[in-house]
């Protein structure tokens, strides 16, 4: 046995003690991800010094996220998100070539098998809520058009909820659906325009939230996926750069490049051209995809 691994443990050399006793861990890379782990959190420790009290909190708080965690709801991402971590781990995992459309995080509304649709359709099944045109262009970092690309899109309604949110009061696959870019790389379709939402607040994490002085509000946006062959897949939003929250996402999931104006119409000629009677609101946004490695 090494001399590191028979180390004693004192204040001093705690973080490195720990560390050598893991010297022999049959996962290489587990040892290599908590060498760093185990000397920040020790470090963290030494200067904040908390009291037995204090240090028992914590766990309490950490055993309360995790009794809270069931099939449908997962407390450690939402603490993963809230505190930032959820969002670099995103960013050191879509490293993207300059000209490149960011990412941001997926969510948990995601579903699968929303239905594909033709260009244009209104994704919006219950028709409530004051209606969009979004429309844009699927492009390489070269410029050229991609055609044939896969756009998942998914969206809140216009009081903050996803209808997995409201079975029974939405329609299924509402504010859903997937769509291909023709052969100019476009693509279109209708929606509502979509409003702010909080996230989970009943739990340990909103407990946190509140006793931090923070809010748990995530601004108004739209969710896509894209692919197309050759092509990295993008998960990424659009936002309101307007929404009251937009400089303080609960999640830190904005970005500027991820900003789209959400342009009000009120002229009638463009209202009839897009087939409404009524006010609309028009987006265009373009993403540009990133060569597969």
């Amino acid at each position: 046995m090494s001399s590191i691994e028979e180390g004693y443990f004192t204040e001093e050399t705690s973080a490195d003690v720990v560390i050598g006793r893991n010297a022999k861990a049959r996962d290489a890379r587990l040892a290599e991800a908590l060498a760093p782990l185990i000397r920040h959190l020790h470090a963290a420790v030494k200067e904040i010094e908390p009291t037995q009290e204090e240090w028992f909190s914590a766990i309490q708080f950490l055993t309360a996220t995790g009794h809270t965690c069931t099939d449908w709801r997962q407390e450690f991402i939402l603490l993963s998100d809230v505190m930032g971590i959820s969002m670099l781990v995103d960013a050191i995992n879509n490293r993207k070539p300059s000209g490149a459309s960011e990412s941001t995080v997926l969510g948990p509304f995601h579903l699968p098998d929303a239905p594909e649709l033709p260009l244009g359709s209104d994704i919006c099944l219950d028709q409530k809520g004051e209606p969009m045109v979004i429309r844009g262009r699927i492009l390489g970092i070269d410029g050229q058009p991609v055609a044939g690309a896969k756009i998942d899109v998914w969206q809140a309604n216009d009081e903050g909820f996803y209808d997995v949110q409201q079975k029974g009061i939405q329609p299924d696959f509402n504010l859903r659906g997937v769509f291909r870019t023709n052969a100019a790389g476009e693509y279109w379709f209708k929606g509502v325009k979509p409003k702010f939402y909080p996230i989970p607040q009943d739990g340990p994490v909103g407990t946190l939230l509140n006793a931090l002085g923070r809010h748990p509000y995530r601004p108004a946006h739209l969710h896509y996926i894209v692919s197309a062959e050759g092509f990295q897949t993008l998960t990424t939003h659009i936002f309101d750069p307007d929404d009251p929250y937009i400089n303080s996402d609960a999640v830190f999931g904005v970005k500027a490049s991820l900003m789209a104006r959400f342009q009000r119409i009120d002229d009638a000629a463009e209202q009839a051209a897009n087939g409404y009677d009524r006010p609309f609101f028009k987006v265009v946004h373009d993403f540009v995809l990133a060569p597969a490695a």
